[in-house]
C-alpha cells in the first residue's frame, strides 16, 4: 500500500512541477534526454511509466497481440485482414438485424458465422444474401459504425 500512496504522490506532483522537474524525471525514468513535446504529453508519458514501474507493464497476452498486429500493419495487404480476424465478436454471439420488416438472427461460430443453418465465413456474405447487394458486415449488422470505428 505504500508504493501505492508514493505513486500518487508523485503522480498529483507532476502536474505542479516545473519543466525543468519534469526532463529531470525524463532522464532518470527513461535513461535518455525528453523529447522537445508539450508539457501535456511529458506528464501523461511520465504518468504512465511511473505507474508501469509501480504495478508492472502490459500482461504477456497483450504484448503478444500487439507484436501480432505490428506485424500485421508492417506487411500491410492481405496481412492486415487477419488482424481484423482476431477482432471478431466471441464465438456463441448472437447478432440480430432487422431488414425490410424481418429478423436475421446470426450466429458466431469458432469457424465463422451461422446464418438460417448456413455456414458463413464473413458478415459481408450473410448482408448480401439478406439484402442482395454488397454491404460491409460488420457495418450492416452494427458492429462498426459508418465512419469505422469498432461499436
Amino acid at each position: 500500500m505504500k508504493s501505492d500512496d508514493n505513486m500518487l504522490a508523485r503522480l498529483a506532483a507532476l502536474k505542479t512541477a516545473p519543466m525543468a522537474e519534469l526532463k529531470s524525471q525524463w532522464v532518470e525514468l527513461f535513461d535518455g534526454a525528453a523529447p522537445m513535446f508539450s508539457r501535456r504529453y511529458i506528464e501523461a508519458r511520465l504518468a504512465y511509466r511511473i505507474q508501469e514501474l509501480t504495478h508492472g507493464g502490459l500482461a504477456p497476452a497483450t504484448l503478444r497481440r500487439l507484436e501480432d498486429l505490428g506485424a500485421a500493419f508492417a506487411s500491410g495487404g492481405a496481412a492486415r485482414g487477419r488482424a481484423r480476424a482476431g477482432l471478431k465478436p466471441i464465438t456463441g454471439t448472437r447478432l440480430i438485424r432487422e431488414w425490410q420488416g424481418a429478423e436475421h438472427v446470426v450466429s458466431v461460430t469458432q469457424d465463422g458465422y451461422e446464418w438460417q443453418g448456413r455456414p458463413y465465413r464473413s458478415l459481408s456474405a450473410i448482408a448480401r444474401a439478406i439484402t442482395g447487394t454488397r454491404w460491409n458486415g460488420w457495418l450492416f449488422f452494427g458492429l462498426k459504425n459508418h465512419r469505422g470505428k469498432t461499436a
